[in-house]
């Protein structure tokens, strides 16, 4: 395959069911494994922002737009729509975020896929609560019943631009909420490809909207007094700043935030067998992932292993482009990212870290590549073990016993996921329950499950999505009450 895909010139907004051109500031879009730009998206004005959120409003009305299988219906056909562009949405992911070919096709565009078929299943779910009856005086019957909070302004990141959009939109819509949704200013491309889905899969206008754009478009759309709740996947810095902008509302936020993971592995853990696995699992998407497991626990008596098997593992981590299948890690998403990720590792080894496996820059000509990093001797309260740093960067740290890997593994403000690697599952299950963690995989864990939360403790966010959980973040209960 080319490193370069061809990328369509007459990407529009959907605005009110209408596709329009933006009126606002262009985004250039750069592909970077290559550095080139891949296209250039015509961003929403404040004008356009405002229009989108009163027809999420007007197609709102005072109630939830159609049926539950009205809704349900139009999430399944979504989802066909992805399936008819999946080669185009893995070329458009593969292109603007530069994510390695076979994720893309996997968990980039299949996953959200299956997800809105799960959240069509959600839609049809009658959540009304029956309480039992009050016998005063006066006697009464009451039930609590679910109602759609209304506008939700969906916001996503740039590293999985398609699921995360999915994500929020597909719990507001099984809801009955009408929704805007906006992707990243550096990859807008699949975001907008799914627009058109939306469009073709018939929804009634205004349901859903597609914009795209920069600070400023983000900014008309999360201070709209119209948006009844505010969903954002990004950095803490930018969640906080959403979190300020929606109390001045008095409106809701569903927030993920990052993380900075701890895999655990217990002392009777079998190395060679799960070693390359962790590796693999921070270092793919270029480590640009919120659950990736980036403080790794080891028990002081198998640190020499450890250690030998984790530099046989990197020797597997191959670096390049993303358009071939066995490339494991692709670019970072600009030459700004690059070097932060690079000053991180070159600020921890002067402050006394060491690295164990890997470290530099791939001998490529073009492109924000950088080698995954596995570093020892930081300490645990360094900017590199607490920051989190969005790149194929781990520190390992050694421990005594449990009690000590628990307390390193607890010790950071997030709380998104964490890893347990065992011989004996029961007590790794056991274990989870020590740690704040919103998920905890247990060696390995399994799929990434549509029916289960997802979410963290602390820093990393507020609210859940995915499940049933994801779909109440976005209904508000309603105490219903007669006298009998």
């Amino acid at each position: 395959m080319s490193r370069a895909a061809a990328v369509r010139a007459d990407l529009r907004l959907l605005i009110d069911g209408q596709a329009v051109r933006g009126e606002g500031e262009p985004l250039h879009v750069v592909n970077p494994a290559t550095e080139d730009e891949c296209a250039v998206v015509a961003g929403a004005s404040p004008e356009q922002v405002a229009a989108a959120v009163e027809a999420a409003a007007a197609a709102f009305g005072e109630g939830p737009w159609g049926s539950p299988e009205e809704r349900a219906g139009a999430l399944e056909r979504l989802a066909d729509g992805i399936e008819r562009r999946h080669r185009e949405l893995v070329e458009a992911i593969v292109t603007e975020v530069g994510s390695p070919v076979a994720l893309a096709e996997s968990l980039q565009v299949a996953v959200p896929a299956a997800h809105l078929r799960h959240y069509a299943k959600l839609a049809l779910e009658d959540r009304t609560e029956r309480l039992p009856p009050d016998p005063g005086p006066p006697g009464s019957a009451s039930i609590v019943a679910y109602r759609p909070v209304g506008v939700v302004a969906a916001i996503a990141a740039y590293n999985y631009p398609l699921l995360l959009a999915v994500h929020k939109l597909g719990a507001a819509l099984a809801a009955g909420c009408t929704a805007v949704l906006l992707p990243s200013p550096r990859t807008p491309i699949a975001t907008l490809l799914f627009g058109e889905a939306v469009r073709a899969a018939g929804l009634p206008a205004g349901v859903v909207n597609v914009l795209a754009g920069g600070a400023e478009a983000a900014r008309a759309l999360t201070e709209h007094p119209r948006v009844d709740k505010i969903a954002f996947t990004g950095s803490e810095a930018v969640g906080t700043q959403v979190m300020r902008q929606a109390a001045a509302g008095t409106r809701g936020v569903v927030l993920e935030l990052g993380g900075k993971s701890a895999a655990l592995i217990a002392p009777d853990a079998d190395l060679a067998a799960v070693v390359p696995g962790i590796h693999f699992r921070y270092a793919r998407n270029g480590g640009q992932a919120c659950a990736a497991p980036t403080r790794l626990l080891v028990p002081e008596s198998a640190w020499d292993d450890f250690a030998a098997i984790s530099e046989a593992a990197y020797r597997d981590l191959r670096v390049g482009d993303p358009w071939s299948a066995d490339v494991t890690v692709g670019p970072m998403i600009s030459a700004a990212h690059r070097d932060r990720v690079e000053r991180f590792v070159a600020d921890a080894v002067a402050g006394g870290a060491r690295i164990i496996a890997g470290g530099g820059r791939p001998p490529v000509e073009r492109g924000w590549f950088t080698n995954p990093v596995l570093l020892a001797g930081a300490a645990p309260g360094s900017p590199v073990a607490q920051e989190e740093i969005f790149g194929p960067v781990a520190v390992a740290f050694p421990y005594r016993d449990l009690d000590e890997a628990v307390a390193l593994a607890n010790g950071t403000r997030y709380g998104l996921h964490a890893y347990v690697y065992t011989a004996d599952t029961e007590s790794g299950v056991a274990l989870a329950a020590r740690l704040r963690s919103g998920s905890v995989s247990v060696n390995g864990g399994g799929a990434f499950r549509p029916d289960a939360p997802m979410g963290g403790f602390g820093a990393s966010g507020v609210g859940r999505e995915l499940g049933r959980w994801g779909v109440h973040e976005y209904l508000e209960p309603q105490h219903v009450q007669w006298a009998r």
